[in-house]
């Protein structure tokens, strides 16, 4: 047998194209199980998409996922909207995108509910208090994870200390933030592509792609003017619509006017993913419209954790509260929905816009460096940005005073070391234990924190700090 030739190995096809109905069941499936925040929904589509299923190659997904990093809005719905307008064009992208995002509206939409009615609850507080120690790990463990795909070198190190110094100390936009960073890295790509490179797309450059439905030879759909107009034309009367409806009955000056202009411009400048615009958001809903109380935000955060869908997913449960709590004379509850449901359409109507106008042009510049230089600048960027939102949150979650210190244009918060609360430390290393040790992931995390967190605080406080007075450590 040993001398015997062995036959040549089949050369791999590419599987047959999917039916509709078929890619719809996949959808709806990627919806119900895209937990785990853009990094988890993307590797899960990665597998279901490009490894299990052959439908796009990976130098093709790698290149929708740029363009759908490079632009605002969930980068992971993005994805699903561009791969699935690539395999049917629009009622493809348009069912892709709607599934990734209704299942996780439906569930944030009944916990914001259960918020609303119970959250002055002692028990759910003591279970939110476990979540927000819990999410100030997570928030960590996003900084690295990106970090490690982003800083390749000592430009983009600096790129991300230079936008955290900027928000952080001298509270810049994070838009003109990210704006100067794709500027930085668009004009760099042109003297040093050695330095600006996209690090993803390097790292698999030289295995060859499988076959598969969307590949090198997949036929594109040319742009032309007169398609973006009627993209555009219609995708903005959607976008508006609901406009049409609340202004005859509630009028401009309700909050449901207000919330439909507040988070359209969000929807515009949500560079980065969720992580990067929740700190402004929650500034504007406690501090300018009064929406949420100071902490509330983090409850929100950790909800969006537990559910499937884009995380951005918390802005729902803002628009949830901010209607309930400003009702304008209509049922509390009704209003709640009312508001979820006008912030949840101006945040993802715009992500449709932005794949079926932008994606016949992207699919076109498959190999520009500038184009892969300026993402790259601003994901080292957005470093930055989350690491920003990091400090915010382990403030807020770690002390019961911060201040703000102003010096010269200087403008930085600052915590009162005496407040800071040490079972709130506690629980935050506990989860930062279970995501970088045990491996846990953040569901069971947020689980375990929370079981914690009711466990801690449903007892006594005196119970906890009797060994810590004892110690010293506290008075």
């Amino acid at each position: 047998m040993s001398g015997m030739t062995q036959p040549p190995p089949i050369a791999p096809t590419a599987p047959p194209h999917p039916s509709f109905g078929e890619a719809t069941r996949v959808w709806l499936k990627i919806g119900l199980l895209s937990f785990g925040g853009p990094a988890g929904q993307i590797a899960l589509m990665h597998r279901m998409l490009v490894e299990e299923r052959h439908w796009i190659s990976e130098s093709r997904f790698l290149h929708a996922l740029s363009y759908c990093t490079l632009i605002p809005g969930p980068e992971a719905q993005q994805l699903a909207i561009y791969v699935g307008w690539l395999l049917h064009r629009a009622r493809g992208g348009i069912v892709a995108g709607v599934l990734f995002v209704l299942p996780g509206f439906f569930v944030i939409l009944g916990l914001s509910v259960a918020y609303a009615l119970f959250h002055d609850t002692h028990w759910l507080g003591s279970i939110f208090f476990g979540l927000k120690s819990a999410v100030l790990a997570i928030v960590i463990e996003a900084v690295i994870r990106v970090g490690k795909r982003a800083l390749k070198n000592r430009v983009m190190i600096a790129l991300a200390a230079l936008a955290f110094v900027a928000l952080f100390a001298f509270n810049v936009p994070f838009p003109a933030v990210v704006l100067a960073a794709g500027l930085i890295g668009y004009f760099g790509s042109k003297q040093r592509p050695d330095i600006f490179v996209l690090g993803g797309r390097k790292a698999t450059s030289g295995v060859p792609d499988l076959p598969a439905v969307i590949d090198a030879g997949f036929p594109q759909v040319p742009p032309s003017w007169s398609r973006s107009f009627k993209v555009a034309g219609f995708c903005g009367a959607l976008w508006i619509a609901p406009l049409l409806v609340i202004v005859p009955i509630f009028g401009w000056s309700s909050t449901y006017a207000t919330i439909v202009a507040f988070f359209s411009e969000m929807a515009v400048v949500t560079f980065g993913g969720a992580y990067a615009v929740l700190a402004y958001v929650a500034q504007e809903a406690v501090q300018h419209f009064g929406w949420l109380q100071p902490g509330e935000m983090l409850d929100g955060l950790a909800l969006a954790e537990t559910t499937p869908g884009p995380l951005i997913m918390v802005l729902t449960y803002v628009g949830f509260l901010a209607a309930f709590r400003h009702s304008g004379g209509i049922d509390p509850l009704f209003a709640g929905v009312i508001g979820a449901t006008l912030t949840t359409w101006v945040t993802f109507v715009p992500c449709f816009l932005w794949i079926f106008l932008g994606a016949p042009y992207v699919e076109q510049l498959r190999d520009n460096k500038a184009l892969s230089g300026a993402l790259s600048a601003i994901t080292a960027a957005v470093v930055g940005v989350i690491l920003n939102l990091a400090v915010w949150f382990g403030l807020h979650a770690l002390f019961g005073t911060v201040q703000t210190m102003r010096l010269g244009p200087i403008s930085m918060a600052v915590p009162i070391w005496p407040s800071l609360d040490l079972l709130a430390l506690a629980l935050s290393a506990f989860a930062a234990y279970g995501l970088f040790y045990m491996e846990l992931g953040i569901v069971k995390t947020l689980a375990l924190c929370a079981f914690l967190g009711f466990i801690v605080r449903t007892v006594n406080d005196d119970f906890w700090l009797v060994p810590l007075r004892t110690l010293g450590i506290v008075h």
